[in-house]
């Protein structure tokens, strides 16, 4: 009986008597000129044009007010709102939040290729852009909830409504005193002012041009920082201030956040988000983040944006125990709203009809 080894095969190449293999070799250590068809970078039913012909058909004049490089005149051609409006929508549909991502995408993902024409964004420009028109794109979203309803799909027929605590993106360290803070500001503009002329050297000018706006910012943040620690101090009572265990500050790096409790860790920086979803649709309908974190708060707040935005209100609304007080049920049975509840006590579900 033969081994097993031995009744193989031999795959081993004969290289004196056939030479050695002539293979293709990867090269990567090359730059080439290649013809692309944008059209053809995405499939005809992909989720990109649909955003981008759905940007088109809402009014966009808000955005376009600001622009003052007009025709027949001197002045750069503006990026056209549609694409930046398309890019963040988008881009928010593949969780994606961040403008530094967007723009590094923009070099190599065929969707967001598509989107700009092969040109890559400037991570600032977007950044820019959604701090800028923070309003408008509020009523972009009305804009949008009113076409869906338009074509029936928002019925408001039953609404859910849930929060959420969402840390904030500033660590722990970023948490200061007034005292801090305003120590840093003192840094920050000894900064500024040893900045002095700008060399004429344009790679130093650039240099500097770009630390000056770093330093700008910094500034710009300690002393919204400081104003938000007034605005804290002012919303509570001297005497809880003095007695609660928990430090009264803001983070230097986002000052709006708060210290909040979250359910499955300790507590940190954060926002309340708190979301009203179409039940049928699946479809958000209203949204907003807080800075305080009890959420019975947040529920008639939310009722109204639903009317302010669609005109109409919910026939139900489903929330947890964490909505449901006196105040609420009587809110909603003001305004001929169902409301189903769960209570903290006995987990009984309590309901508010008219």
């Amino acid at each position: 009986m033969s081994h097993p080894e031995q009744s193989r095969p031999s795959r081993e190449r004969n290289v004196d008597q056939l030479g050695l293999p002539r293979l293709r070799r990867i090269d990567r250590a090359q730059m080439c000129w290649h013809a692309v068809d944008v059209e053809q970078l995405i499939e005809e039913d992909h989720s990109a044009r649909g955003i981008w012909d759905l940007v088109g058909r809402l009014d966009l004049t808000s955005y376009l007010e600001p622009i003052g490089s007009v025709d027949g005149q001197a002045g750069r051609p503006a990026i056209d709102p549609q694409l930046l409006i398309s890019l963040w929508l988008y881009a928010y549909s593949r969780g994606i939040s961040s403008a530094r991502e967007i723009s590094r995408r923009c070099e190599y993902e065929p969707a967001f290729q598509w989107l700009t024409g092969l040109e890559v964004i400037n991570h600032h420009t977007l950044s820019d852009f959604r701090i800028e028109h923070r309003e408008a794109l509020d009523e972009l979203f009305t804009q949008v909830l009113a076409v869906l309803n338009a074509e029936g799909l928002v019925t408001l027929e039953r609404v859910m409504h849930d929060g959420t605590k969402v840390y904030a993106n500033a660590g722990n360290r970023s948490f200061c005193s007034s005292k801090r803070i305003e120590e840093h500001l003192k840094i920050a503009r000894e900064h500024m002012a040893a900045m002095g002329e700008p060399d004429a050297d344009v790679a130093d000018l650039r240099c500097r041009k770009a630390q000056e706006r770093s330093r700008r910012e910094r500034e710009h943040r300690l002393m919204h920082a400081l104003s938000e620690y007034e605005a804290i101090l002012g919303a509570k009572p001297l005497s809880y201030n003095r007695a609660s265990k928990q430090r009264t500050g803001a983070s230097i790096s986002d000052p709006e956040a708060r210290i909040m409790k979250h359910s499955a860790g300790p507590c940190a920086l954060s926002y309340n988000v708190q979301v009203s979803t179409d039940a049928a649709a699946s479809i958000v309908v209203a949204i907003d983040a807080s800075q305080t974190a009890p959420d019975y708060e947040h529920l008639v707040p939310a009722i109204e944006q639903i009317e302010k935005r669609l005109h109409n209100l919910p026939k139900q609304m489903v929330v947890d125990g964490g909505y449901t007080s006196r105040e609420n049920v009587l809110a909603l049975y003001a305004r001929g709203v169902t409301m189903f509840g769960r209570s903290y006590g006995d987990g009984r579900q309590s309901t508010a009809t008219i």
